[in-house]
């Protein structure tokens, strides 16, 4: 497989991926973004801890969909994750959202 043969299956898989992302949004009431993940969820709960100075982010997420093309099945009952940097946790309002032919 040539790199140009791979970098176009990968562009594939991200404009399915974004279709399905595009499909499944109205099923769920937070988008969750952290440094390596993108996910959708119904119920969010972020705690913060602390370990021996340093400070990170435990987050749990119920009926929950995740943004990666590795993972064959994207639907997931409970999701744990944690992080040392940031979370941006937003309240979907369910706007139309561009198809793939008009971007």
């Amino acid at each position: 497989m040539s790199e140009e043969d791979l970098e176009r299956y990968e562009t594939d898989v991200e404009l399915q991926i974004y279709r399905e992302y595009r499909d499944v949004l109205p099923m769920f009431r937070f988008v969750v973004e952290t440094e390596r993940r993108f996910y959708l969820a119904n119920e969010v709960d972020i705690q913060t801890r602390d370990s021996n100075g340093s400070v990170y982010f435990h987050i749990e997420l119920k009926d929950a969909w995740v943004w990666d093309m590795y993972r064959p099945a994207r639907f997931l009952k409970q999701v744990r994750v944690m992080t040392f940097r940031d979370v941006n946790v937003e309240e979907v309002e369910h706007l139309e959202l561009p198809k793939p032919e008009d971007i």
